[in-house]
């Protein structure tokens, strides 16, 4: 029996290939009709025997394109229409829902395969894409996605590159960047003074050649340029940090291969997965104690990022050389904005030695994203290329809402009827540059999302950049707390909606008594928080300079909880501090730009510059990372060895934590020249013992708080205190859920913001 079928299919199937498959479905199943896509989504009509249709809708359900992602399929009987043919029509700009917006992917196996031919007509060409692989979302102008809206219209299509487009059974049909070397880009080789050196192949050549004489290059990829250089020559890594304004901050590598990157890191299975995926993030990995590569690679740390090669132009660098291993980080200077366009080249005069770029243009810049794995977990460090700018899908209002984020390690989210699209990770909002980025991207998300800002969510702290740019923009301002965001940010990843329990560790908060928050126990949901427990203020001398230099902070601490005391021991540990000492002693003293501050952030930073491991941070988090790693350079003890703290309950309807036991033993571990791993360990343990029991003592006191605890903030990226803190609590029996799909640190604050301003603005 023949009937006719429309098919709405939503989610992430547009520039994936999607309609190039329903086709060969039609084929298959001699089904007659159309498919086309709109912005909300692929609209199939379908007419055939009643069981071949049914045998296409569930190969759509099982085994759509690998770049696609299915969240919604609506089948309606219609009309037959009696085709005779099945065709695929042009794109419609209509439809109500959410726009997908498709992220870059890495090169796939088939189009590496045809590159490495010497009988394919793309032999060796560095711009090869099909549906499955290729630029997307760095070089689309508008939507929908169809070429004449991306930055490749810039380039018309050869006869034989037409033919393959339009031809519905060929794996290009529609590959809006498709080109080769007779039609598209080309890559050229440049000097510092702008003097063209070489084209294609030739170029890539001579860049191979010029790694091997340790030059530094710049290169143009997806969505930006970046530095590179032969990771094995220490004094041009050393020459590189020099340039780019980055003395100690990690630096990311690309490697040749999987081998390669089993011979310097341990490799499980699901990081494997994640090298590999089509996404092809950074994976921060654990290096192998007998690695070859330069410790200036990642200074002090047990751990580096790697990524494997993801476009044709890099598998070409390393093909039939000996370079397997190149640095492989952002051009722009530390605190600046990624650099894409051609027009920046003058940029370059000083940070590299040559340039090897190419002529299409970058519409969005974008960042590798960072992750790493927690056993099966995945956890987001910069979530960025080949994940961004995938939507969430909310059962909050969040339509017409947009959420700045916060001021460091920046995104922002828009809302779109029941969805949240948030953007790539941008950055830390500390000068004109940065915020002139934020600004621009904000504005190409409103208009493909057709958001007018309606609603804006800001962090509370008056003086966030976030904050002034809403006023610029919008009267219409809510203000969140930057913990209760967290919290919030950590239930809808999670899929939570009522009332739980929050551990929120993080650096730097502002606080409703207007003290820095950061290591809070919170109640609540999107619509209110009660913060239940705290971590006792101490003073930090100067602010935001305290920050930047961890022995203030330490100073601080000490002179706080032991004024006569503190300062012969702060003396003892800093002694070629001690004018300084005598100055932050008179500050305090006189409340002169002291803030008070509980976080755990600035914890960590205290231990660091006591344990004389960083007490000056050259990039943000630096003294707390080196901290954190030494959980990964021991063999732990199987030991619960812990230091004193104290649960205070001065305030019935507060706890607090008191953990100047713990900083005064440790002070005396290392006078007694304990191992510096050894009193890590005890400090690590000491922070996960007082966060169950302070859950504890909480639940005790209040037996009708739900027993689900949701674990958010930026100090929750050390792995060992995420892991022992959630076993702990399960053991107890609580139900523990940490983040699953944005970061934990301030990179996820923006999810939090614009459902709790959809709960405020709908009621």
């Amino acid at each position: 029996m023949c009937k006719a079928i429309k098919i709405i299919v939503k989610g992430r199937v547009q520039g994936v290939g999607f309609r190039p498959f329903i086709y060969a479905l039609s084929q298959k199943f001699q089904l007659h009709g159309t498919v086309q896509n709109n912005f909300d989504g692929v609209i199939i009509l379908a007419e055939g025997e009643e069981g071949q249709l049914e045998k296409m809708v569930d190969e759509i359900k099982r085994n759509p394109p690998k770049l696609a992602k299915i969240n919604e399929i609506n089948i309606h009987q219609i009309p037959r229409t009696n085709y005779k043919q099945f065709t695929i029509i042009p794109s419609r700009k209509n439809g109500g829902s959410i726009p997908w917006i498709p992220s870059d992917a890495s090169i796939c196996e088939n189009c590496l395969e045809e590159m490495n031919n010497p009988s394919n007509r793309r032999f060796q060409y560095p711009f090869i894409n099909c549906t499955q692989c290729g630029p997307r979302y760095t070089i689309i102008e508008r939507l929908p996605y169809d070429r004449p809206n991306t930055t490749m219209k810039e380039f018309t299509m050869c006869q034989d590159c037409q033919v393959e487009y339009e031809e519905p059974s060929n794996r290009r049909h529609h590959a809006q960047p498709i080109c080769c070397s007779v039609c598209g880009p080309t890559v050229m080789l440049y000097n510092q003074s702008g003097e063209a050196l070489a084209e294609n192949q030739t170029a890539i050549s001579q860049t191979v050649d010029l790694f091997k004489q340790g030059k530094i290059i710049a290169i143009k990829g997806i969505g930006g340029f970046h530095l590179a250089c032969d990771a094995y020559q220490e004094k041009t890594v050393d020459q590189l940090r020099l340039r780019k304004k980055r003395p100690q901050k990690p630096l990311a590598i690309m490697v040749k291969s999987l081998e390669v990157a089993r011979a310097i890191c341990h490799i499980s299975s699901k990081e494997e997965k994640l090298l590999t995926s089509p996404e092809m993030p950074i994976v921060v990995l654990q290096k192998k104690r007998d690695g070859v590569l330069p410790q200036t690679i990642s200074p002090g740390l047990t751990t580096i990022g790697v990524m494997l090669p993801y476009t044709p132009l890099h598998h070409l660098l390393f093909k039939d050389s000996k370079l397997d291993c190149m640095v492989m980080t952002s051009a722009n200077s530390s605190g600046l904005p990624i650099f894409y366009k051609d027009d920046q080249l003058n940029y370059f005069e000083n940070i590299c030695d040559y340039i090897l770029t190419h002529n299409r243009k970058i519409e969005f810049p974008i960042d590798d994203s960072v992750v790493q794995c927690d056993g099966e977990n995945t956890i987001f460090v910069r979530r960025a290329r080949g994940y961004a700018p995938e939507p969430f899908k909310t059962t909050s209002n969040v339509d017409q809402i947009i959420a700045l984020g916060g001021n460091q390690k920046n995104t922002f989210s828009v809302g779109k009827q029941n969805h949240i699209v948030m953007s790539p990770h941008i950055g830390d909002l500390e000068n004109e540059e940065m915020i002139a980025a934020f600004e621009e991207q904000l504005q190409h998300y409103k208009a493909f999302l057709k958001v007018k800002d309606v609603k804006l969510a800001v962090d509370k702290h008056p003086l966030y950049t976030t904050t002034s740019i809403a006023k610029k923009l919008n009267r219409n301002i809510i203000t969140i707390q930057h913990h209760h965001a967290h919290h919030v940010s950590c239930m809808e990843d999670n899929g939570l909606n009522k009332p739980c329990l929050g551990i929120i560790l993080d650096g730097t908060g502002y606080g409703e008594d207007q003290h820095i928050w950061g290591f809070e126990f919170l109640y609540g949901d999107a619509t209110s928080f009660e913060r239940l427990a705290y971590l006792t203020y101490t003073p930090l001398p100067g602010g935001e300079k305290a920050v930047k230099e961890p022995w203030r902070n330490a100073v601080g601490m000490l002179l706080h909880y032991w004024p006569q005391e503190g300062k012969e021991l702060c003396k003892k540990l800093f002694p070629e501090r001690v004018k300084e000492i005598d100055i932050i002693e008179k500050m305090i003293v006189h409340r002169m730009n002291t803030p008070l501050a509980g976080t755990c952030g600035r914890l960590f930073d205290a231990i660091s510059a006591i344990l004389g491991i960083c007490s000056i941070s050259t990039y943000e988090g630096e003294a707390a990372i080196k901290v954190s790693d030494y959980m990964n350079k021991i063999e732990l003890e199987n030991t619960s060895e812990m230091y004193s703290y104290h649960l205070n309950t001065h305030n019935p309807n507060q706890l607090q934590l008191d953990l100047s036991p713990m900083i005064y033993q440790i002070i005396q571990d290392k006078f007694q020249q304990l191992s510096i791993p050894k009193i890590i360990q005890k400090f690590h343990n000491t922070l996960v013992s007082s966060c169950i029991q302070m859950v504890l003592k909480l639940v005790t006191t209040r037996p009708e708080l739900n027993r689900k605890v949701v674990l958010s903030g930026g100090s929750f990226q050390n792995v060992f205190l995420a892991n022992e803190i959630q076993k702990g609590l399960q053991k107890e029996g609580f139900n523990v859920y940490t983040h699953r799909h944005v970061p934990c640190h301030d990179g996820g604050l923006s999810l939090g913001q614009i459902i709790i301003a959809a709960h405020q603005v709908n009621g």
